[in-house]
C-alpha cells in the first residue's frame, strides 16, 4: 500500500495563517475599521480574490524564498491599493492616513517574516527527511548528469534511488534492468519515475505510463533536446503537444508589458515635467553659447526588434560629419567643454525620456547602438540580436556593471552583450529599480560615460 504524505496542507495552512496575521493585525491595531462585518469580510475576500488571480500559492518543489519574491512585492503593492480603498468606496472614518499606512506595513512585514519562517523550516524538515519524494529514473543520456544535481540537493527533499539501464554499468546508482525497474518501483514506495524518452519507443512509453497510473505514482518524461539548452526554456503545449521553446522573455506576458509601460510613463513625465522644464533652456543658452548647432543631436538608433527610431540627447560635440559612424572616445577632441560636464553626469543622456514617453524606448534596457554598429556586431557577436527582444533603456544592467564609453576591444562587446541577455531574460520590475538605483550611485560616484 502506497503511503501518502500531508504536503497537500501546506497551501491551506498557509491562507489560514496568512489570514490570521491580516485579522490578527487590523483588529488590535484598527478596530473601529476592522470590526464591521462588512470590512471584515471585504479584508478577507479581496485577500483571496488577489491571490487566486495572481497564483501565489502555488508552490513548486524548487521554489526557494527568492525564487517569486517579485510576485511577493506586487502582492502587497495591489492588496495595498485594495485595502486603502475600502475607505473611499465605504467613507469610513480613517482617523489618521499614516496611522493605516504604518498598520499595513506591519501587516507586510509579518507576512514576510512568515515567508521567511516557512521556507526555513521547510529546508531544515527536509534536511532530516520530511516532504520528501522517493525517485528513480529510467534509461541513461547526457542529461542525467545533469539532473542528478538537481536530486541530490538536499534542501529540495528529492531522494535519488538510482537509475535502469539495459546496459550494465558499475556505477554506484545502477539498479538494474528495465524488468528489474517493475518490482523495485512498487517495493521501495517510489513517488516519481523520470523516463530518458530517447531510449524508449512509442509503445514501451505507453506501458510505462500506464504502470505509473495505475500504482499512483507521477510519471515525468526528459525530453531529448539534442544538447540545446538555454536558461530561459520553457514548455508550451500545442493541442496538447509539448513544444520546447528556448527564449522566454518576462516582458513577453501581457501584465508584465503593461507593469514596465506603466512605469517608463510616470518615470519619463517625472523627469520631463520635473527636471528638464527648468534645465532645457539653461543648457540651450550655454550648449549655443560654446558652439554653433542645435541643442538636440538625433541619431537612427535600432530599437525593439530592430525597429529603427530617431534617438535623442543634449548635443555634447561640436557639429561634425563623423557623429553617424564614429564613437566616441576618451579625450575625444568633438567634445565641448559643456559636453564633457554632461557625459560626466549623464545629463546628455535626459531627453531620451522623450523617446521613453513616445514609447520608442524604456527606462531600463540594454543601450541602443548606431545602426552602423548593431549590423556589425549581429555578424560578429553571437546572439548579439536577442538584446533586442526588449525595448533599449537610457540606462541598463552593463552599464552599472562598469561597461560604459568606447568599446575598446572585443571583449567589451561580448560582456555587454553577455549582460544585456540575462536582463532579457531575467527582468523584473524590482530588477529595474535596482538598476535604476546603481545607476544614480554610479553619477554621484563621478563615472565618465564616453558614447
Amino acid at each position: 500500500m502506497k503511503k501518502f504524505k500531508k504536503s497537500h496542507l501546506i497551501i491551506p495552512i498557509s491562507v489560514i495563517l496568512h489570514l490570521c496575521i491580516i485579522n490578527g493585525t487590523l483588529l488590535l491595531l484598527t478596530p473601529d475599521t476592522y470590526l464591521p462585518t462588512n470590512n471584515i469580510l471585504y479584508y478577507n475576500f479581496s485577500w483571496l480574490l488577489i491571490t487566486y488571480g495572481m497564483n501565489y500559492y502555488p508552490t513548486g518543489r524548487k521554489e526557494t524564498f527568492m525564487t517569486n519574491v517579485s510576485k511577493m512585492f506586487q502582492l502587497y503593492a495591489v492588496y495595498g491599493l485594495a485595502y486603502l480603498a475600502l475607505f473611499t468606496i465605504t467613507r469610513t472614518p480613517v482617523g489618521s492616513l499614516w496611522h493605516q499606512f504604518l498598520v499595513y506595513l506591519l501587516i507586510c512585514s509579518s507576512l514576510t517574516w512568515y515567508r521567511i519562517i516557512f521556507f526555513w523550516a521547510r529546508r531544515n524538515y527536509r534536511m532530516i527527511g520530511g516532504n520528501s519524494l522517493n525517485v528513480v529514473v529510467l534509461g541513461r543520456d547526457p542529461n542525467l548528469k545533469k539532473i542528478r544535481r538537481i536530486f541530490d540537493d538536499p534542501y529540495l527533499g528529492y531522494r535519488y534511488k538510482g537509475y535502469f539501464d539495459n546496459k550494465p554499468s558499475k556505477s554506484p546508482t545502477y539498479l538494474g534492468d528495465m524488468m528489474a525497474s517493475y518490482r523495485y518501483i512498487l517495493d521501495n514506495d517510489v513517488d516519481e519515475i523520470y523516463c530518458v524518452a530517447s531510449n524508449f519507443n512509442t509503445q514501451e512509453l505507453k506501458n510505462l505510463v500506464d504502470f505509473a497510473d495505475n500504482n499512483l505514482i507521477k510519471f515525468k518524461i526528459i525530453l531529448d533536446n539534442k544538447e540545446v539548452f538555454s536558461k530561459a526554456m520553457s514548455i508550451e503545449a500545442y493541442q496538447n503537444i509539448p513544444v520546447l521553446n528556448l527564449r522566454k522573455v518576462p516582458l513577453d506576458t501581457e501584465y508584465a508589458r503593461i507593469a514596465k509601460r506603466s512605469f517608463d510613463i510616470l518615470f519619463s513625465l517625472i523627469v520631463i515635467l520635473g527636471v528638464l522644464s527648468w534645465l532645457t533652456p539653461i543648457l540651450y543658452v550655454l550648449i549655443k553659447w560654446e558652439s554653433k548647432g542645435p541643442l538636440y543631436f538625433k541619431q537612427k538608433r535600432h530599437g525593439f526588434k530592430r525597429k529603427v527610431f530617431w534617438c535623442y540627447k543634449y548635443r555634447s560635440m561640436t557639429v561634425n560629419k563623423d557623429s553617424d559612424s564614429k564613437m566616441a572616445t576618451k579625450n575625444d577632441a568633438r567634445v565641448t567643454k559643456i559636453g564633457k560636464f554632461m557625459r560626466k553626469t549623464s545629463i546628455d543622456e535626459l531627453p531620451q525620456f522623450i523617446n521613453v514617453l513616445k514609447g520608442e524606448m524604456s527606462v531600463v534596457g540594454p543601450r541602443p547602438h548606431m545602426e552602423a554598429h548593431t549590423i556589425d556586431y549581429q555578424t560578429s557577436v553571437d546572439k548579439y540580436l536577442v538584446r533586442h527582444f526588449v525595448k533599449p533603456g537610457i540606462t541598463g544592467l552593463a552599464q552599472t556593471k562598469g561597461y560604459r564609453g568606447e568599446i575598446g576591444t572585443k571583449t567589451d562587446i561580448l560582456n555587454r552583450t553577455r549582460l544585456d541577455i540575462f536582463y532579457v531574460e531575467k527582468w523584473s520590475l524590482m530588477f529595474d529599480v535596482s538598476i535604476i538605483y546603481a545607476t544614480i550611485a554610479n553619477v554621484f560616484a563621478g563615472e565618465e560615460k564616453a558614447y
